[in-house]
């Protein structure tokens, strides 16, 4: 049963990652028929985002009522929901309102699962989970130009995955039960009923928590920064063709969908915070590479490093949370650690943006090593204050 309810798991993650691409794959088709700019997609992004920052603050209190299980099927049911209100919307702002939801399904299932797998299930599932992630992710975009391809419009590429989202749900409903009897100590049950939901407050000031926001912060600024903005790097630095620069630049999303399936491996002789060291150290070895005056050839392979070491360092933290701060509490811990991953999302790739739009792209490797040092003091911070309470 605990076997059937892990690969039941491993689905969901691969269904977070579905929609979480869909959006910038199909914008250059959507935004001509909505008749709006290009620009208005940061909207609806910024709409999804705080929806799931707000449903991740609310994970602890949720989860704590209805359990995994249910937080996790409801989450996808809205998801689907949204998914399926986007495929048949054709205006801007109903394609606003139904972000709404969307973003509120998304937060609750990625808090919920990430902190069901740290306690119950090995590290090496953690890196595996988000490796389907990274599939799923993958897999969006393809299904998306498939429907293009075909003839019809974008909105049938969000119904496509919206379909799979339904059955998705069903089968969460379905094995419900297996949710009961999952390898949960009593211990473990007694304390997540008997004890209330963590407010905010009281959150903010277990030691430990400050630095472990803001390490996810400053992780979620590297992957979504690099992300965003390597093709534009490559196109604007090296003079490489658009379309050219966009497959490279894709390079980095590989290297973090194989990276997380190599972690797996290593996290069975390495623990969690050898594990983000060593992703920190190959990150920096990518950037070094940016920084130095070298070839675009060179700069490709700086962007493969850079995904290669982020691959551990957000499921190995995630994992680590319960031995950090205890599993009555981790519930509550990865929801702020969440929010915090999605404000750092939504803030810190535009900032780059305004200073490649008014001084240089170049500074692409510079924005990036602060932000990798200031991660790395916060990490071992953390593993300092976290250690003294054991």
């Amino acid at each position: 049963m605990i076997h059937l309810l892990l690969a039941i798991i491993y689905v969901a993650f691969v269904s977070l990652g579905l929609p979480d691409s869909l959006l910038g794959s199909a914008w250059p088709t959507m935004y001509p028929d909505l008749g709006v700019p290009i620009s208005y997609a940061g909207i609806i992004s910024m709409i999804i985002a705080l929806g799931t920052v707000v449903s991740s603050l609310q994970s602890d209190r949720v989860t704590r009522k209805f359990g995994t299980g249910k937080v996790t099927a409801l989450s996808v049911a809205a998801t689907a929901v949204a998914l399926f209100g986007f495929s048949v919307s054709h205006s801007f702002w109903a394609l606003c309102l139904w972000a709404i939801p969307y973003g509120l399904g998304a937060g609750s299932v990625d808090a919920s699962l990430n902190n069901y797998v740290a306690l119950h299930y090995a590290s090496r599932h953690m890196s595996w989970l988000h490796c389907m992630w990274g599939l799923g992710a993958s897999l969006g975009p393809y299904i998306m130009g498939y429907a293009l391809a075909d003839g019809h419009l974008w909105n049938m590429g969000y119904r496509i995955i919206a379909v799979l989202q339904i059955v998705l749900s069903v089968i969460l409903v379905i094995s419900l039960p297996l949710w009961k009897n999952s390898s949960s100590t009593p211990s473990e049950e007694g304390s997540q009923a008997s004890e209330k939901p963590l407010k905010l407050g009281e959150i903010f000031r277990i030691p430990g928590v400050r630095e472990v926001m803001l390490t996810f912060f400053c992780y979620c600024a590297i992957e979504q920064t690099t992300g965003l903005w390597a093709s534009s790097y490559l196109t604007l630095k090296y003079e490489m063709p658009k379309s050219t620069a966009a497959g490279f630049a894709s390079l980095f999303f590989i290297g973090i969908t194989v990276g997380r399936a190599l972690s797996g491996f290593l996290t069975i002789k390495l623990n969690d915070a050898k594990m983000v060291r060593l992703g920190e150290g190959i990150v920096l070895a990518g950037i070094l590479i940016l920084l130095l005056p070298l070839n675009k050839k060179a700069a490709m392979a700086g962007l493969v490093l850079i995904g290669l070491g982020c691959a551990p360092i957000y499921p190995c933290i995630i994992h680590a949370t319960p031995e950090h701060f205890g599993a009555d509490k981790s519930q509550a811990v990865i929801g702020v650690q969440m929010a915090s991953a999605y404000v750092g999302t939504c803030l810190m790739p535009p900032l780059f943006g305004l200073i490649a739009d008014h001084i240089s792209v170049r500074l692409f490797p510079f924005y990036l090593l602060p932000i990798l040092i200031l991660m790395f003091v916060m990490h071992e911070t953390l593993l300092v204050k976290t250690a003294k309470k054991k």
